[in-house]
C-alpha cells in the first residue's frame, strides 16, 4: 500500500509500483483533469507537479514518487503562479478544444514558479513538447507573459484581402 500526498491530501493506494502516476489519479482517486494523450511522454496532456516540478503522469512510476507532493491541475489555482496562469488563461481566451490546456497550465505554472518573469526562450523551452492541436501557441505565449508581467497582451490578426479585392 502506498500512501500519496495530491493537492495536499493523502491518498492511499493499493496499486503495482510500476502503474503511471496518470491511471492513479484518474481511475484511482478520480481526479480526472490530468488528461491522456499520447502515453509516452511526447504531447504534454498529462502533465503535473511533482514538488514544483513539471512531470509527465503517464509514463512516471507511481513507485518512484516516495514522499513527494502532487499537484494536479485540480488545486494548481492554489498557488500563486498557477492563479496567475489560470486568469491569464481566460483572460487572453487560450482555450479552443481544450483538450491539452490542463497540460499546458501546469507547465506554465511550474516555468512561472521557478522563472517569475520568463523571456520568449525560457517559455519555448518549457513548454516544448506540449502539443496543442488548435494551434493555440501565440495566445499560449501571450497568457504566460501576461500572467509574469500582470500587463494585458495585445493579440493582432492579420487579415488578408480576398484574392482580386481591391487596395
Amino acid at each position: 500500500m502506498l500512501s500519496l500526498s495530491v493537492n495536499g491530501q493523502a491518498y492511499p493506494v493499493d496499486v503495482p509500483d510500476d502503474m503511471p502516476l496518470l491511471w492513479v489519479l484518474r481511475d484511482v482517486i478520480g481526479l480526472t483533469g490530468t488528461k491522456f494523450g499520447c502515453g509516452i511522454a511526447q504531447c504534454g496532456a498529462c502533465t503535473v507537479h511533482l514538488d514544483g516540478q513539471a512531470v509527465r503522469s503517464c509514463v512516471l512510476p507511481v513507485g518512484s514518487i516516495g514522499n513527494r507532493a502532487i499537484t494536479t491541475i485540480e488545486a494548481v489555482g492554489n498557488t500563486p503562479s498557477g492563479q496567475k496562469i489560470q486568469q491569464a488563461w481566460l483572460d487572453v481566451d487560450v482555450v479552443q478544444c481544450g483538450y491539452c490546456q490542463s497540460g499546458q497550465i501546469m507547465s506554465a505554472a511550474a516555468l512561472l514558479q521557478r522563472t517569475p518573469n520568463p523571456n520568449d526562450a525560457d517559455i519555448d523551452a518549457a513548454m516544448s513538447g506540449n502539443i496543442c492541436r488548435c494551434g493555440t501557441y501565440v495566445r499560449i505565449r501571450a497568457a504566460i507573459k501576461q500572467a509574469a508581467t500582470g500587463k494585458q497582451e495585445i493579440l493582432q490578426t492579420l487579415v488578408s484581402a480576398p484574392e482580386g479585392a481591391k487596395s
